[in-house]
């Protein structure tokens, strides 16, 4: 089992961001592990990674497709912004991962907003104080 506990293995998972003023800001993504990693894909334009440029520290934790009921322990990490190589490798752990809805949500994406519209994101677990 990976150090990132049910958040390596869950469905869905809570990625929580912090404003400037330290105010949580948590939303449920999918995931999946890339060996001592987790990897995730979201909008290139988003306000997570644009609070992640400012700010890498991340809390993940498994969660339901909402993102409201928690599951699982917290697991404390720092977060890149991925190149397009990594990218691509992170959107292929989700196809692999999530079978054919990853597939179409990964092919519906790309014809949407282009390979540049989306990004990759990894996680590596925090390391202890």
């Amino acid at each position: 089992m990976s150090g990132f506990g049910e958040a390596g293995t869950a469905k869905y998972v809570a990625l929580t961001t912090f404003r400037k003023d330290g105010t949580p800001v948590s939303t449920p993504l999918w995931a999946a592990l890339d060996g001592d990693r987790l990897v995730m894909w979201t909008r290139t334009e988003s306000w997570k990674v644009k609070r992640i440029r400012r700010n890498p520290e991340v809390i993940v934790q498994a969660c339901d497709a909402r993102g409201k009921v928690l599951t699982g322990e917290p697991v404390s990490g720092r977060a890149e912004i991925l190149d397009a190589a990594g990218t691509e490798r992170a959107r292929g752990l989700i196809i692999a991962k999530y079978g054919v809805a990853g597939r179409i949500t990964v092919l519906g994406s790309t014809l949407r907003r282009g390979k540049g519209g989306t990004i990759g994101l990894s996680i590596s677990l925090a390391s202890p104080a």
